[in-house]
């Protein structure tokens, strides 16, 4: 059986649709249970959450209230089939919930480290990121 690829869609600011609501959400476009982790620049310093448990066509808020940075990262895992949408900025991560400072020297910490994927949001104040089952060949098209 090849393995699985996965790719998040292309992330889009939320407007009108919601434009009381600001936030930070993944929705789930896939049929299994995915878990989810974000990375964020926070006034103690660079800091990962995890893990949000998103069933299968839902969506999750990771961060709630207006976006207060324009960098964030994001790391998730198909619970079911083992499948990962990952990026090339290593951030610290744990096997169960966790907050964690600093990205620095995880392991000697006591933690695993992961690839985050980078999302720009231009400094918008909502942010929705779709993970959907892909083909790898279309990373990064939108």
């Amino acid at each position: 059986m090849p393995a699985l690829a996965f790719m998040a869609t292309l992330s889009v600011p939320l407007f009108a649709a919601d434009a009381a609501r600001a936030d930070f959400r993944v929705c789930n476009g896939t049929q299994n249970l995915v878990g989810v982790a974000i990375g964020y620049r926070a006034q103690e310093g660079w800091t990962t959450e995890g893990w949000w448990q998103v069933p299968a066509s839902t969506c999750a808020t990771l961060i709630e209230g207006e976006l207060q940075s324009r960098y964030y990262y994001l790391y998730a895992e198909d619970a079911a089939r083992g499948g990962r949408w990952t990026g090339d900025v290593n951030m610290c991560a744990a096997e169960n919930e966790f907050k964690i400072v600093g990205v620095e020297d995880c392991f000697a910490r006591g933690h695993q480290r992961m690839g985050f994927k980078e999302y720009d949001t231009g400094r918008q104040g909502s942010w929705m990121v779709q993970l959907s089952d892909a083909p790898n060949t279309q990373e990064g098209q939108n």
